[in-house]
């Protein structure tokens, strides 16, 4: 089940996926994680491809659309679910760093 597998999300997990808050194909996704992430995460043809095969057979996220090879995606409600909850462990994290490292 999705949940076991995804029970938090790698940085490239994380900003795939709010990538796909907006339908784009995996072209759109690579360049949308180097903007979202302020250039700090790149994730090459073969991570990205791998992990939205395995997004997809959990229905994290669904293909809306193909045209010859390129393959258009977005987010499901599941995927919005654990792209929330991971947003909000990382938010408990810093805050609980917050006050000893500051």
């Amino acid at each position: 089940m999705a949940r076991e597998q995804f029970q938090t999300l790698t940085e490239p997990m994380y900003y795939i996926l709010m990538a796909l808050l907006e339908e784009c194909c995996g072209v759109d996704i690579m360049e949308k994680v180097e903007r979202l992430s302020h250039d700090r995460v790149h994730v090459g043809p073969g991570t990205l491809y791998a992990m939205l095969s395995k997004f997809e057979e959990n229905g994290v996220i669904r293909m809306t659309g193909q045209e010859g090879r390129r393959k258009s995606y977005v987010i499901t409600d599941l995927g919005r679910q654990m792209l929330q909850n991971e947003y909000q462990r990382l938010k408990i994290m810093a805050d609980d760093g917050s006050w000893i490292l500051e």
